[in-house]
């Protein structure tokens, strides 16, 4: 199959989601009534270079192994977006829920909401974590894969119930991050 190529329109990738949002294309790898295209997000040969504007991915790159999955899809990321495009990337902060595990505080029900947090609700094949981000491994990820900045932001709040604000209490518990082209 040719991979897709968008000219000039500008393309805004949501990758792994499940509802549409108007503007929006939906990557999820598995098929669904609102996914546009199926497949893995490790695999993004189904898009041209310099095709896409924006990229969302919301609690999808924990999903990856962090020896060669998740630096190889976040290169993958940057040879599809447009120049100047951006990726937004929101994943359990491992460093600070970390630090909330260990909290003496939080009883047993707490402490295994955020085991679950950290290694997936392991619910389906598609529901298990395989690594613990932090700012300092995606910045030197984003940094090898050619990004010329990236900022950390409290939240993005684009879709319906977004995991960017997920929360335990009234922390935050993501590490939402905008990576620029």
């Amino acid at each position: 199959m040719e991979p897709y190529s968008f000219d000039n329109e500008p393309v805004r990738l949501n990758i792994g989601g499940t509802k549409p949002l108007e503007g929006w294309k939906i990557m999820n790898i598995q098929p669904g009534p609102h996914v546009n295209y199926v497949g893995d997000c490790t695999n993004l040969d189904q898009f041209t270079d310099n095709s896409i504007s924006e990229i969302y991915a919301s609690h999808v790159f924990e999903h990856l192994s962090h020896q060669n999955e998740l630096p190889a899809t976040i290169r993958e990321t940057h040879r599809i977006l447009k120049p100047g495009g951006t990726l937004r990337i929101s994943v359990p902060d491992f460093e600070l829920l970390c630090k909330i595990f260990v909290h003496p505080s939080l009883n047993i029900e707490q402490r295994h909401y955020i085991m679950m947090v950290v290694f997936g609700g392991q619910n389906n094949p598609y529901d298990f974590h395989k690594a613990g981000i932090t700012m300092e491994f995606l910045s030197l990820y984003l940094k090898q894969a050619g990004f010329a900045s990236w900022k950390r932001v409290s939240e993005f709040g684009i879709f319906e119930n977004d995991c960017s604000s997920i929360r335990v209490g009234n922390q935050l518990i993501s590490l939402n991050v905008e990576a620029i082209k």
